[in-house]
């Protein structure tokens, strides 16, 4: 027999949560930076941080007094993007590379590393770097972090970070040479279910919309609610006719399909993306950034006209 949760129980437990987010958001967009640049995705990066936040928040009623915020939300971002990349590689047949870099070995002198190079790097390409080396470039070359602090908050010694710094900035120099001749502006052609999607959305078509539903299909609307099965996310379609002003462009992003979202055909770039799946032509499950509209800015989207290409 299921237990009833009385109303006010609940209204404590929804406000909580939603001050503990207040009290964090200014953290999410760095949070993201970082996480992004871990798993190699912004998306990916995302759902580290939804992780994250999810972690420290049923944390916080063990702790006697609430750590400096940034560190410890920092500190349990590097752990959750670290079992994130145990278990893909798990799933990959292969080992997670080391974590801690041989204190031993000489560091070398800090290479002249921009943090301009580093920020406009691809977050794809962070993952050609070791996770030790990986976290070290983005928290002193990304995010601004010291030595020391990066020490502590990876748990490596002062020699082992500036080894790892002078590493994986030295590989990624090497791979944004040749990054640099890939063409990410080249055209694509959206698929066919891509496309009508699209269409039938920017022309207000919500019956045609409704209708490439799966019976199954599932929304997350991202740090908001899910939704499963088509009568609970038909509403989701009316939610965008009260919005108005958005315009939907297929795009490309991390070698595959996505919608960039605009806030009007004028914009020069999309504020968010939203992902979909599509399984034996009708739509599997939705995916909408809106509201960690941030995602963008680590986002290198290719869109289907030149105005939506993303930063280098």
């Amino acid at each position: 027999m299921s237990k009833t949760v009385e109303p006010s129980l609940v209204s404590e437990i929804q406000s909580s949560r939603q001050q503990f987010l207040a009290l964090v958001a200014d953290l999410r967009p760095d949070l993201h930076r970082y996480c992004a640049r871990m798993t190699g995705s912004a998306s990916d990066g995302e759902d580290i941080v939804q992780e994250t936040l999810a972690r420290a928040y049923y944390a916080l009623p063990e702790l006697h007094s609430l750590p400096p915020l940034r560190s410890w939300l920092f500190r349990i971002a590097h752990n959750a993007a670290l079992d994130h990349l145990r278990r893909y590689d798990r799933r990959m047949g292969r080992p997670l590379d080391d974590v801690a870099e041989p204190a031993d070995e000489a560091p070398g002198a800090e290479d002249e590393l921009s943090a301009r190079e580093a920020v406009q790097a691809a977050v794809s390409r962070f993952l050609q770097l070791p996770p030790s080396q990986r976290s070290c470039v983005v928290l002193k070359d990304v995010l601004g972090h010291s030595v020391d602090e990066i020490a502590l908050l990876v748990g490596l010694s002062v020699p082992a970070v500036k080894a790892a710094l002078h590493r994986g900035r030295e590989t990624l120099r090497k791979t944004g040479e040749a990054a640099k001749e890939e063409t990410a502006s080249a055209p694509f052609t959206a698929s066919p279910e891509m496309a009508r999607y699209v269409a039938l959305f920017n022309a207000h078509d919500w019956e045609g919309v409704r209708a490439m539903l799966a019976e199954d299909v599932r929304l997350d609307l991202v740090s908001r609610s899910r939704r499963n099965g088509r009568q609970e996310v038909s509403g989701y379609f009316g939610n965008y006719e009260q919005l108005g002003g958005w315009h939907l462009v297929p795009a490309w992003l991390e070698g595959r399909e996505v919608v960039a979202v605009f806030r009007g055909e004028a914009e020069p770039r999309p504020a968010y993306f939203i992902e979909l799946t599509f399984s034996e032509g009708r739509l599997a499950s939705i995916k909408d950034f809106r509201y960690v509209p941030y995602i963008a800015n680590d986002a290198r989207l290719v869109c289907a006209r030149p105005a939506c290409a993303s930063k280098p």
